[in-house]
Parts: structure tokens; C-alpha cells; sequence
């Protein structure tokens, strides 16, 4: 947890006790559903909480906006972004129900209030948001078909709004398609760990 608090000192005493509960309520879900690899559970302030967070480097959501979290597994980028910004409202959606199952169960033992749950798959979700966002589910360009009837027009933030996804490694091939509009990050501008070397957050407008 201090790791978070390095990074984001400004945080509440709420949003300190909801980042801190994270860790036992998901080595509890895990031992029961496998959510995140057993062998990755010690370092889920790194890899997953942390990640999750690096979307705020290429945009800081705006009170009152909207966010679909595109096959967010346990809850992630989901759960630290919606601690983060209490004033957005966040919609996870996975595949999965038992992954949903956890993530709703880790957002009511914090009493998360701006976050909704369904299992469905991309295909499925009807509803409009400013953003949506995911972290490596699949390449850009099908995340981009799926989630392309999910933006809304009206905007009210600093991006026009679109897809912020966090993925790894070599993106070149990846990007071509969108390259004259997408934009991407590299995490170890942000972040010092060696985890995030090879780290990017991904924004394409839609």
C-alpha cells in the first residue's frame, strides 16, 4: 500500500482504507477463485492496483464522466480507478461470472458506491460511456470494433473521448491501424519499478 501512497499522496482517509482492505479481500476471493496467478498475489499493489492507475497519466477523468471497464477480470483497471475518482461513474463488464462474482464482492466489502457489474461479453453492453477502458484483453483493433457503439458524442473531458487500454510489450504492429490518431505512453516515464518497463497506456479516439 505504500507503494500507492508514494504515488498518489493525496488521498483520503477513505480512499487509504479502501486501497489497504484490497489485499486481504483478494488473497481471501483468490484462495476460492482464481482471479489473479497464486504466485502473483504478493505483488497486487504492483502489477495490478498500480497498473490499473497508470491510465490517470494519459487522462484524469473529469467529475460526472462515464467508464466501461472492458473484460476487467477481478476488477481491474476497475476497482482502483473507481477508488480513485469517487465522482465517475464506473460499468465492469467480463465474460466470466465468477470474475464478476469477485469483483462485485471485493466493491461491496469496500463500499464502493459509483461501480455496476455485468456479466456479458463486449458484444452484448448496449450502453454509452465517455471512455472505455481495458487492460490487454485483446488486440486494439477488436477491442475497437467491439467497443466503437459504446462512446457517447456528447464530450466532457480534456480527450475526446474513446478507448484508453493498458497493454505490454512491442505495440508497432499493434498501433499501425490507428497510428495517425492513436496515442500511447510509456509507464516507466511515471513509474520506477522495473515491472513497467516495457508498460504503455494506449488512447484512441472513437
Amino acid at each position: 500500500m505504500s507503494l500507492i501512497n508514494a504515488y498518489f499522496p493525496d488521498l483520503t482517509i477513505e480512499q487509504i482504507k479502501q486501497f489497504t482492505a484490497l489485499y486481504d479481500l483478494y488473497a481471501d476471493w483468490n484462495s476460492k477463485i482464481n482471479v489473479i496467478s497464486r504466485k502473483d498475489i504478493e505483488n497486487l499493489y504492483l502489477h495490478h492496483i498500480l497498473h490499473s492507475l497508470g491510465i490517470v497519466y494519459m487522462l484524469k477523468f473529469k467529475e460526472g464522466s462515464s467508464v466501461m471497464d472492458l473484460g476487467t477480470g477481478g476488477g481491474f483497471p476497475g476497482i482502483p480507478l473507481a477508488i480513485l475518482y469517487p465522482e465517475v461513474r464506473f460499468h465492469l463488464i467480463d465474460s466470466i461470472g465468477k470474475k464478476i462474482k469477485v469483483a462485485q464482492a471485493v466493491a461491496d466489502a469496500i463500499q464502493l458506491k459509483n461501480v455496476t457489474f455485468r456479466h456479458c461479453r463486449g458484444e452484448e453492453e448496449k450502453q454509452l460511456f465517455d471512455f472505455v477502458v481495458s487492460r490487454a484483453v485483446m488486440p486494439l483493433s477488436d477491442l475497437v470494433k467491439i467497443v466503437k457503439k459504446n462512446i457517447r458524442k456528447e464530450q466532457l473531458n480534456a480527450l475526446p473521448n474513446g478507448l484508453i487500454c493498458l497493454k505490454g510489450g512491442e505495440l508497432q504492429h499493434e498501433i499501425l491501424p490507428f497510428r495517425n490518431k492513436a496515442v500511447s505512453i510509456e509507464l516507466q516515464d511515471h513509474f520506477k519499478e522495473p515491472y513497467f518497463e516495457t508498460k504503455k497506456v494506449v488512447y484512441v479516439p472513437l
